[in-house]
Formats: C-alpha cells, sequence, structure tokens
C-alpha cells in the first residue's frame, strides 16, 4: 500500500515540473521556499528585524520570516531568514560555455596518454602574483589530491612541478621554458579590486610578447574562475568549484592530441 502511494505522489511530483518557470523547491514542486542569510550594519532591535523583512520583500520574497538574528558586534546585526520566492527562472533557455571533454580517471588519462602522446606531459603549476593561497593549487597537483581524487604528481604520464604560492609571472615563465612544459596552471584565489584577473591577464600578455602563448596549454582556476571568464581573458579554459585533477588532466591530454594531429 506504502510503495503504491509513493509512487503514485512521485509521478504528481514529476509531472508538475515546469523547466520554463523553475523556483526553488522546498516541501512542494514550485513553492519557492528559500533560505538565505545577512548581515544589517545596524543596532541589534526590533526595528532591525523590520527593516530585514522590508529587504526580503523586496528581493521578491513572500510571507518573510526571521527565524534567527544575533549582534555581530556593536551596530551590526545577523539574520536567518527564510521567505517564498516569487520569480522563476527559464531553464531550457540557459547555455554555460564550460571546459568540452571526457573526464577520465588518473588510469584512464595515463593509458590515454601512453597510447596517444607516447611521452609524460610536463605540467607547471603555481599561485601567481601576491595571491598566497596554495590549497587550489596543491589540490590539483599534490599527491594525495583532494576527496579521493589524487593530484598530478601521482599521474605516471604527467611530470607534475609545483612552484607554490606567490610566484612572479616572469619567474613562472622562465621555469615553464627550462622545463619546456606543455601546459601552465595558474590557480587564484584573491579576487579584491578584481586583481586576480589583471594578474591572470598580464600572463597572458607575457606569453604573447615572448611568442610562447600558441605553443602552451594555459588553464586557470579558483573560486571565482568561470570558464567563460578564462576564454575571455585570453586563456584556453578554466576551472572553477568542483573542480578536480581529474578534470584538468583530462582536458589538458585531450587539447594536446588535438593540437598536435
Amino acid at each position: 500500500m506504502s510503495g503504491g502511494l509513493y509512487s503514485m505522489e512521485e509521478k504528481n511530483f514529476d509531472t508538475s515540473l515546469d523547466l520554463k518557470k523553475v523556483r526553488p523547491y522546498g516541501d512542494t514542486m514550485n513553492d519557492g521556499k528559500t533560505q538565505l542569510s545577512f548581515t544589517l550594519p545596524v543596532p541589534c532591535n526590533e526595528e532591525a528585524v523590520e527593516a530585514a523583512k522590508i529587504l526580503m520583500k523586496k528581493m521578491g520574497l513572500e510571507n518573510p520570516q526571521i527565524v534567527f538574528y544575533k549582534e555581530l558586534t556593536e551596530g551590526f546585526t545577523f539574520f536567518n531568514c527564510y521567505g517564498s520566492l516569487t520569480h522563476s527562472v527559464d531553464f531550457t533557455s540557459i547555455f554555460v560555455p564550460k571546459v568540452e571533454s571526457n573526464v577520465m580517471d588518473m588510469h584512464q588519462t595515463d593509458e590515454f596518454i601512453k597510447e596517444n602522446i607516447g611521452r609524460k606531459l610536463i605540467v607547471l603549476g603555481a599561485s601567481t602574483g601576491t595571491d598566497a593561497h596554495t590549497v587550489g593549487i596543491d589540490a590539483i597537483m599534490n599527491m594525495k589530491g583532494y576527496a579521493g581524487h589524487y593530484g598530478l604528481e601521482r599521474y605516471e604520464m604527467i611530470e607534475a612541478f609545483n612552484m607554490g604560492s606567490q610566484v612572479l609571472n616572469e619567474d613562472f615563465i622562465a621555469k615553464a621554458l627550462e622545463l619546456k612544459a606543455d601546459a601552465l596552471l595558474v590557480s587564484q584565489t584573491v579576487t579584491q579590486k578584481d586583481v586576480h584577473i589583471k594578474n591572470l591577464v598580464e600572463l597572458v600578455e607575457m606569453l604573447e610578447a615572448e611568442g610562447l602563448r600558441d605553443k602552451i596549454i594555459l588553464c586557470c582556476g579558483g573560486p571565482r574562475i568561470t570558464y567563460e571568464l578564462a576564454k575571455e581573458i585570453g586563456y584556453d579554459a578554466g576551472f572553477g568549484m568542483n573542480s578536480y585533477a581529474d578534470d584538468v588532466a583530462s582536458y589538458i591530454a585531450q587539447e594536446f592530441v588535438k593540437r598536435n594531429k
């Protein structure tokens, strides 16, 4: 009985979905239930709570509810809120440029390189400029990798060199020439005042000035990096959130083969 009831409910649940008018899902399809949090630079009092509700209504949220609020420090109040979003999005009209490659695991990539290239690929990575963060580049490069995805240092057919953080673009290029690198990976985490874009563009311009840009696969990555941004500023590919060494290695290997057919 319960199994049959569940199947009927599941069917009704599925048929109520309209991909041209997608809204957040909370308890039922299209209810628009949304959770958000924010801080207002105002004292923690009833007026602050009302201000938060008014803002939520202006965001398109019906029945705004403040379920938690607390003074962070004098003159600043933090809120956890719920409401029902009135806006929707046409999911069928969305196109997001992304890396076009067949993602392979480490063993598959090694075999692909053996069969199609016949030598190790040399990959150089760094957090360049003033960026002192190494978590991102380490997750891609280091042997232990991240979240069960081994880094490039563990690949049999990739010679990976991690230069760490705060590497000047000129030093990065000099090392690439010394190693005869096939691919460069740039990690950028610091994004205040778009310093990451300035630094990434500078590297492209320096490579072009040296006549090296077309001779090397150039990739960038980080929490604010998208494939679209990477292409706009002159990179071959960009890897953002939820990207792993598998994604990067697969792309580099396949792109190298494509260029050298």
